[in-house]
């Protein structure tokens, strides 16, 4: 196991990340930040933290529940869809978050649970980690940090204090526990 990211390697991430969001969108207005459940939530409300101590505004942070759309394994049925989104999607710049891009079989499936819920005017992606070896032409808008990584051998580790108790960034072999 390596530790890749500590918890200040977190911090600046995400402030960057929301630096270069707010640059993009030319500020906060019409912005609305939708994290992947579990962690992707988190990082989610980070970053709107750090978006309201920059701007001063309060953005709306919303979660996301990807399972019931996914096309592999992880498939769960409709009905237990657990997004937590109490505002409109329609006509907004949705900025989703995740913690590891690698796939992009989950950046998919959250594009059809956010299109399931309104037309937004754009989907910007977010994510903590750029791991490579895509299976969909998707491409994050923001990355924290990008590691190339064996996508038979290791895996790509992000440990949250809200859900893990530490921030962490870890890539382990395969069998490997943090």
């Amino acid at each position: 196991m390596v530790k890749i990211l500590g918890e200040d390697d977190i911090r600046r991430s995400l402030m960057r990340i929301s630096h270069e969001i707010l640059e993009k969108n030319k500020g906060a207005e019409d912005l609305v930040i939708v994290g992947i459940i579990t962690r992707g939530w988190y990082l989610a409300k980070r970053i709107a933290r750090n978006i309201s101590m920059i701007e001063g505004v309060e953005l709306p942070v919303g979660a996301l529940d990807v399972a019931p759309f996914r096309d592999d394994e992880k498939r769960t049925s409709k009905e237990e869809d657990k997004s937590i989104i109490n505002f409109s999607l329609q006509g907004k710049k949705v900025v989703l978050v995740d913690d590891v891009l690698f796939t992009g079989r989950t950046v998919r499936a959250a594009m059809d649970a956010i299109i399931s819920r309104g037309r937004p005017k754009s989907i910007q992606l977010a994510v903590l980690i750029d791991r490579g070896h895509r299976e969909f032409p998707i491409r994050p808008d923001y990355v924290g940090k990008n590691i190339p990584s064996s996508k038979e051998l290791e895996i790509v580790k992000v440990r949250l204090k809200e859900v893990d108790g530490e921030d962490g960034v870890y890539i382990l072999k395969v069998g490997e526990n943090v």
